[in-house]
């Protein structure tokens, strides 16, 4: 299906327009990082479901025959991102690798694909009243058009695949992405954030993957497209399952990636209670990364209340709300909350000492990285999304509607669980009822 072109300078404004007032008042408040005080006054003005469509179906319409047996699973999974595609109601969101979820084998988890021929996908959705209608979907395919496909690249990095029982391995595939970001280009192209690699994947407006960024010496090899090393080497310590989710495209075209979780730098255990993860500035033009930030998360249990394990924070989105400022969503399962940054040239890390592995205590292990010398970038709060009744769990994508709204959207993991229970004794989706929404919340005038 060919996408809806929307022109150079209609994708400017609205990437460029005026921030609400909320996140001014925010980015001009002085001071060192703090986590402030959300306006109470936040709330939904609407919600919309996305409709049952079979996996299967959908997925056979764009590519026939990557589906054999969807499992009664039906499409979901497309609130990894959403991105304004240019009318009123409209937007771009995307899939992630597809169904997949965890169980147990004699005490070790195994990662399942119940639809391992699932190919992620570009979708255009559009609100409608209580509706959310799928208007268009664009498979990401190879340079020769195969199906990129959602199962992990390399054994040994990522998390060897298994069929929905967890009783049969499955192949991996170099070419496999785990998409959890989107933006649109002015010149109709599209760029993706994956977990996998990590790496930034660009897209034509067809879907075909034009180049794959990924991090010096991946040395990722057997790919139907071209993969480049130009990411900092240093990422190549991402957790796993836990690369780039969140993707903003800055007015001038440059683009900002945000690694969802603290690298396990120097191991895992220094990952998993760390709570400074990395942004990435990245310029399409010169095909290079360009600058690097260190973010603070709050504590755990400030985004969330009665979470203490601090591995349960993460980045899902950042949105751009004119010039080098930045919305910021930390996030747990159940609750996220929004921070304003701006990114200036006094907070880049790129090419510094916190960018080497022999670094000791690395970025990750320090306690206080700003007392330590670190720049990080201040932050300030926007609005706490879990004080705002309505919005769902699990928020992943935000996009701005107008001058003081914003559209959130749920990923619903395709109605998957975890566990041996995810399927019935026929081999069918037992589905956890979860649906994908997108719900506008809007932002008090201050």
């Amino acid at each position: 299906m060919s996408p809806h072109v929307t022109g150079r300078r209609r994708i400017h404004r609205c990437v460029a327009a005026a921030a609400p007032l909320a996140v001014l008042a925010a980015l001009a408040a002085a001071g060192p990082v703090a986590a402030g005080t959300p306006s109470p006054t936040a709330h939904v003005t609407r919600t919309a479901t996305l409709g049952d469509i079979p996996l299967g179906a959908f997925s056979n319409a764009l590519l026939p025959g990557t589906v054999d047996d969807d499992r009664g699973v039906d499409l979901g999974g497309i609130g990894s991102d959403i991105y304004p595609a240019g009318r009123k109601g409209e937007f771009w969101t995307v899939t992630d690798r597809g169904p997949n979820g965890q169980v147990k084998v004699a005490g070790v988890k195994r990662r399942t694909f119940p639809v391992p021929g699932f190919d992620p996908a570009i979708v255009r959705i559009r609100v409608s009243g209580k509706a959310v209608k799928v208007l268009q979907a664009i498979p990401v395919t190879t340079s020769s058009g195969k199906p990129v496909t959602g199962l992990p690249n390399q054994a040994g990095r990522d998390e060897a695949p298994y069929s929905y029982d967890a009783g049969t391995p499955l192949s991996y595939d170099p070419d496999g992405l785990d998409t959890e970001g989107v933006v649109r280009a002015a010149d109709g192209a599209f760029w993706l954030a994956d977990e996998y690699g990590p790496s930034l994947v660009h897209v034509s407006a067809r879907g075909r993957v034009l180049t794959r960024y990924v991090p010096a010496g991946l040395h990722l090899t057997g790919t139907d497209y071209p993969v480049v090393e130009a990411l900092p080497a240093v990422l190549l310590h991402r957790k796993t399952n836990r690369g780039f989710e969140g993707l903003a495209q800055l007015p001038g075209g440059d683009l900002v990636m945000a690694m969802q979780s603290p690298l396990s730098l120097p191991d895992t255990a220094a990952g998993e209670g760390s709570r400074t993860a990395r942004l990435l500035r990245f310029s399409p033009k010169r095909k290079a990364v360009t600058a690097e930030y260190a973010y603070r998360f709050d504590p755990v249990g400030v985004v969330d209340p009665g979470e203490d394990d601090t591995s349960e924070l993460k980045i899902s989105s950042v949105v751009s709300v004119g010039g080098d400022r930045l919305l910021v969503e930390e996030r747990t399962d159940r609750a996220a909350r929004l921070q304003a940054v701006r990114l200036g040239r006094a907070s880049d890390i790129l090419g510094s000492r916190w960018d080497e592995d022999a670094t000791t205590p690395s970025l990750e292990q320090l306690d206080d990285p700003a007392g330590s010398g670190v720049p990080v970038l201040p932050k300030r709060l926007v609005v706490d999304l879990g004080k705002v009744a309505g919005v769902p769990g699990k928020i992943e994508g935000v996009a701005r509607v107008d001058h003081d709204t914003l559209a959130l959207v749920n990923d619903n993991d395709f109605g998957m669980t975890d566990g041996a229970g995810a399927f019935d004794a026929r081999g069918r989706l037992v589905d956890s009822g979860i649906e994908t929404t997108v719900t506008y919340v809007r932002l008090p005038r201050e």
